[in-house]
């Protein structure tokens, strides 16, 4: 059981890793959020499994996970359509 923990641990580290050092390409920043929330929800199913309790937690918490990436795929839609690439160097706000 604790290494199952400590799996989980490692894979929300190395998401939040990627997350701050690939900040350069949109793709990767969501790729990396999408991992961290795997992890949170490996650690979230491991947890109620081992309090015994019913799982409809885990299924709001995939609706609202993918609802996440479903946004963070239409922004990044957008801003191809509108700039060409996914670099934020490219992305001016003003």
């Amino acid at each position: 059981m604790m290494n199952m923990y400590l799996i989980s641990l490692v894979m929300f580290l190395i998401g939040n890793m990627i997350f701050v050092s690939k900040h350069k390409h949109l793709l990767i920043v969501l790729l990396s959020l999408e991992f961290i929330v795997l992890s949170l929800f490996f650690f979230l199913q491991i947890y109620l499994m081992m309090i015994n309790y019913n799982m409809y937690m885990l299924m709001i918490f995939l609706v609202f996970s993918v609802c996440e990436g479903v946004l963070g795929l239409s922004i990044l839609v957008s801003m191809i359509r509108t700039h060409g690439n996914d670099y934020f160097q490219s992305f001016n706000l003003i």
